[in-house]
C-alpha cells in the first residue's frame, strides 16, 4: 500500500528540538499518512510518538538510527524491531554517547575551542549528547557563526572521524541486531557518507550481504541526479526504497524540512 510518509525524523529524545507528540502533531500538518521517529542510537521517544500519531490517525513505524563505524556519517535505519529483544544493547550504545562527549570536547580543545560540558548537558536536557548539542552551544558562544560552520570546520570532518574510530558498532553489527530483533534496514542518506576506497555500490552490496533491505532514495538535500542513482542501486539490488527528512526541527537543522513521499510500505508490515 502507498503511503504518504516520512520515515527518518528525531525528538528531543536524541538531538531534536520537538518533543514526539510535538512531532506527530507536525508530521499530521505536513500531510504524512505514516511515520516512524527513529531517533540516534535510542528508542526513548518511540512510545510516546506511537500513542501521539496514532491517537491523530497515523501509522506509526518504529524506529531508529544508528551510527556505524565503517565511515563518517554512515548511518543505518532500523524498523520494525522488537525492543525487548535489543533494549540493552541500545543502553550500552547510549553509554558510549555519554562518554563521547569527553572525546569531543578534547578534540576541540585542540582547536582552541573551550566547550562548557555543563551548557552541552543542558542542551541535550537528558538526551544522548550528540554532535548538535555542541554545535548549539558554540554557536551561542560566538566561535562560529551558524550550526553549519560548526560542522563544517569542526565537527564533520576527516580529522573529527580520526576520534570516532573504534567507538561505534560496525554496519554489520547493526544490520545484524536490528535483524535479529525482527527488524528490517534501509541506508540513510548515501550522498552524506564519506566513503575512503570503497564506492557507494560496493558498500551497498557489501550491505546487503549482512541482510540490508531498502535505501534511504528521498532525502530533502540529494540532488535529482543522486536520486535517480539511488533508484537504480535499489532496483538492480532488489531493494526497498525509503524517504526521509531527517527532520531536526527548524532550530537544529533548518534546511531538512519534514516530507511526505509517496512509499510502498506493504514491506514493512
Amino acid at each position: 500500500m502507498i503511503y504518504k510518509a516520512d520515515l527518518h525524523t528525531h525528538s528531543t529524545a536524541s538531538d531534536g528540538q520537538y518533543t514526539p507528540e510535538e512531532l506527530a502533531v507536525l508530521v499530521k500538518k505536513r500531510g504524512a499518512e505514516a511515520w516512524a521517529l527513529t531517533d540516534h542510537d535510542n528508542v526513548g521517544g518511540v512510545e510516546k510518538a506511537k500513542a501521539a500519531g496514532e491517537a491523530l490517525g497515523l501509522r506509526v513505524i518504529q524506529g531508529v538510527e544508528l551510527s556505524a563505524d565503517d565511515y563518517l556519517n554512515l548511518h543505518i535505519l532500523g524498523y520494525g524491531f522488537a525492543v525487548s529483544a535489543i533494549q540493552n544493547w541500545f543502553g550500552s550504545l547510549k553509554d558510549g554517547r555519554d562518554n563521547r562527549k569527553y572525546r569531543i570536547r578534547d578534540f576541540l580543545r585542540t582547536k582552541g575551542l573551550e566547550i562548557p560540558l555543563d551548557e552541552v548537558d543542558a542542551e541535550a536536557a537528558g538526551a544522548p549528547i550528540g554532535r548538535p548539542h555542541f554545535a548549539m552551544v558554540m554557536l551561542k558562544h560566538g566561535m562560529v557563526a551558524t550550526r553549519k560552520e560548526a560542522f563544517d570546520r569542526y565537527l564533520d570532518t576527516p580529522e573529527f572521524q580520526e576520534i570516532e574510530k573504534g567507538t561505534k558498532p560496525s554496519a554489520q553489527e547493526c544490520v545484524r541486531r536490528l535483524k535479529a530483533a525482527g527488524g528490517k534496514v534501509s541506508l540513510a542518506h548515501p550522498y552524506q557518507i564519506v566513503l575512503n576506497g570503497e564506492t557507494l555500490e560496493e558498500l551497498i552490496l557489501r550491505l546487503k550481504g549482512y541482510g540490508l533491505d531498502a535505501i534511504e532514495c528521498y532525502y530533502p538535500i540529494h540532488t535529482q541526479a543522486q536520486t535517480a542513482e539511488y533508484l537504480r542501486l535499489a532496483e538492480k539490488y532488489g531493494l526497498y526504497v525509503t524517504g526521509g527528512s531527517d527532520f531536526h526541527g527548524e532550530k537544529n537543522k533548518p534546511d531538512n524540512p519534514l516530507a511526505a513521499w509517496e512509499l510502498d510500505l506493504d514491506w514493512l508490515s
